[in-house]
């Protein structure tokens, strides 16, 4: 983009994020998921980082949330409730780590918890009993949610400590047991998984909208004026933070941020079940992982890991920057959902004839993966989403399913979008396409993309053997390829999302296309399929012609001159290249990233001679014959002629020993055989 374009680009995403905010927190009306919210909070970010003359002071992205809602008493927070850098790799933690280390001179820990899916808030205390409590709102003003987190089982109307007091009813305490004289605890107000389920079934009942996730839920039940409704909703609150406390004893002092953990565990709070120390970074991420693996059995949505600089005398000396502390960063896990521009539309087609249209763009990180592809799956699809070319689209990708665009952000449209349409002939083999409502087809009953047996000759010759028919068949019915030259363009991410793929076979198979990339001129020849041409018959036209063009412009009189290729053979071989269909196909190879290498002519014990194989052999295979013969120099024919130096002749050898015995051609055993070499 140039400086008009990316300047739009800003102007697009600060409207369409306010427009989300002011939807979110004002009107409780999410209309997307927080993955979408922030992934164009991302692209705001990096473009103003790239472009610091278009930042702007007052952007979207550096306030913490939208504005209290009317129908709540606005409240001022004593302390400023701040917000979280999200970093979302190990790198843009390891750059977040190297430079807070830049500005502390000591050594110091970490403390790792969960981050919560849910709404922040705020709770005072005054000598143990619950006084008020708040919502975040903009970070400096919230509103006045008391009565309905009373309504909250898990925050503590009085603390533990005092409730001791009571019980023993006089009797005299030790130092620990008295309760702060004031104390401010943040946390997150949360419903669990197995509420927000049965709430969406009684909304659903009633003709009500339901909750995209459990802290869409949260955040709607927290904000009913009728506090008999948010008791019925079995909301939860975790507590993560102390903002302030005083205590009796004025000489009592929190060192560390997991101490406050122990206090407020101590007077009773519900707390993240998953926390740990660390001394250094490498601990945290192996923490990260650990939660990587049993988040989605947890009751409670979480979306990352909060790390914080354990130590609070360190907090203090780095301070805030923004809307955010320099000593704590969010981990967020992948998102299941991100925005991305929809550069192009192309047209696979399926084994049965089936056209599936395809979403280009670039590559976008989502849920754990770069892809940079996506499934439009068919017209209908593209027609109900109203997708055009240039549209800023959301992608998911959740599971073993392979990413797809379920929805269009219509309010980033600068107006050079462009309307897609099917084409009219097949891509593949120029056949008419026909529209069968359900979906469109090619009715050329002979195309390319319909032919299993060829593509896997292909991959065969290739020798890509990590992929087998039904790799083959499955990412045809996914319509990630149309025709063997569409192998050379899959990327890992294509893959891995899929069933029974793992990231390791993933692996294998990219890896194997890669590697295989570089081909010599006779595998190239073999492998396009052309009728009649089999692998010694590649071998022939790569020895006469050395290269593509001599090959594609000879004329038939010159293919009938080489030595073993009769009439039938160089018609099939004249006619392939020149239909256009075919050409388009070798032309997208080399687009794709194919490379013809210069083989050296093998010279060897056998150089000169021409072989005929008739029979079956005692212990090698006609292919293994096939290849010690060439490896060594010499040359296989399919036909006795005049020509012919020998004939290798196993048991029940056929027509073509009679021929040799007729012309005098020399018969040997593969005993003979093997001496020769």
């Amino acid at each position: 983009m140039d400086k008009k374009e990316t300047k739009n680009r800003i102007e697009k995403l600060r409207d369409e994020i306010s427009r989300l905010r002011h939807l979110y927190h004002t009107e409780n009306n999410p209309r997307v998921t927080d993955d979408v919210y922030e992934s164009l909070t991302k692209e705001l970010n990096e473009l103003e980082r790239k472009f610091p003359d278009l930042a702007d002071p007052n952007s979207a992205v550096r306030r913490v949330a939208g504005e209290p809602l009317s129908k709540f008493i606005k409240v001022k927070h004593k302390i400023r409730m701040v917000s979280l850098n999200d970093t979302f790799s190990e790198e843009e933690v390891l750059d977040w780590e190297n430079r807070i280390k830049k500005l502390v001179n000591k050594d110091f820990n970490y403390f790792c918890e969960l981050k919560f899916d849910g709404l922040s808030a705020s709770l005072i205390y005054e000598n143990g009993v619950f006084k008020s409590g708040a919502t975040r709102g903009d970070g400096f003003i919230g509103e006045d949610v008391t009565e309905n987190l009373k309504m909250v089982n898990t925050i503590p109307l009085v603390l533990n400590p005092l409730k001791s007091l009571l019980a023993r009813k006089g009797v005299s305490l030790g130092k620990d047991d008295f309760v702060p004289k004031y104390l401010e605890v943040r946390g997150e107000i949360v419903m669990s998984k197995r509420a927000w389920k049965e709430l969406n079934k009684n909304q659903e009942k009633e003709g009500k909208p339901i909750f995209a996730n459990t802290r869409n839920a949260a955040a709607g039940s927290l904000r009913q004026l009728d506090s008999k409704i948010v008791k019925e909703r079995n909301l939860d609150f975790f507590a993560w933070d102390i903002a302030d406390i005083i205590f009796n004893d004025t000489n009592k002092r929190l060192k560390n941020h997991s101490e406050k953990h122990e206090l407020l565990r101590k007077l009773g709070f519900s707390m993240s079940p998953y926390e740990r120390k660390v001394k250094n970074i490498k601990d945290a991420f192996i923490f990260i992982k650990e939660v990587a693996e049993i988040r989605d059995k947890l009751p409670y949505g979480t979306d990352g890991v909060v790390i914080s600089v354990d130590d609070l005398s360190i907090q203090e000396s780095l301070g805030i920057v923004g809307k955010a502390p320099r000593y704590m960063t969010a981990f967020k896990y992948p998102a299941e959902k991100a925005t991305t521009i929809l550069k192009n539309i192309t047209v696979n087609v399926g084994r049965t004839g089936v056209l599936t249209p395809v979403a280009h763009f670039n590559p976008t990180f989502v849920a754990g993966s770069l892809v940079s592809k996506a499934t439009l799956h068919n017209m209908d699809q593209i027609e109900r989403l109203n997708i055009k070319i240039g549209d800023t689209v959301v992608i998911q990708k959740a599971g073993d399913v392979i990413p797809e665009v379920v929805e269009v952000l219509v309010g980033m449209r600068s107006g050079k979008e462009k309307k897609f349409k099917m084409p009219d002939f097949c891509p593949v083999c120029g056949g008419k396409v026909e529209n069968k409502k359900i979906a469109f087809y090619c009715t050329n009953k002979n195309c390319g993309a319909k032919n299993n047996r060829g593509m896997q000759h292909f991959v065969n010759v290739y020798e890509i053997y990590e992929i087998g028919p039904k790799i083959l068949e499955r990412l045809k019915e996914e319509g990630l390829i149309s025709d063997s030259a569409d192998l050379f363009t899959l990327e890992r991410a294509d893959l891995s999302g899929l069933e029974r793929f793992g990231e390791k076979s993933a692996d294998n198979i990219i890896n194997s296309i890669e590697e295989h990339k570089k081909v010599s001129f006779w595998r190239f020849i073999y492998a396009l399929g052309i009728i009649h041409v089999g692998e010694q018959t590649a071998h022939d036209l790569a020895d006469h012609f050395h290269n593509l063009d001599n090959l594609k412009n000879s004329s038939l009189e010159n293919l009938n001159d080489i030595e073993n290729i009769g009439p039938a053979v160089s018609e099939s071989i004249y006619n392939y290249f020149r239909d256009k269909h075919n050409l388009d196909f070798i032309n997208k190879l080399f687009e794709n990233g194919v490379q013809i290498i210069e083989e050296k002519k093998k010279t060897g014990n056998l150089t000169g001679k021409v072989f005929v194989l008739t029979g079956t052999l005692p212990t090698l295979s006609r292919e293994d014959a096939k290849k010690k013969i060439i490896e060594n120099g010499g040359k296989v024919s399919s036909s006795v002629s005049s020509n012919t130096s020998f004939v290798l002749a196993g048991d029940e050898a056929g027509s073509k020993l009679k021929e040799a015995q007729k012309l005098g051609i020399k018969i040997i055993s593969e005993q003979d055989f093997l001496k020769m070499l």
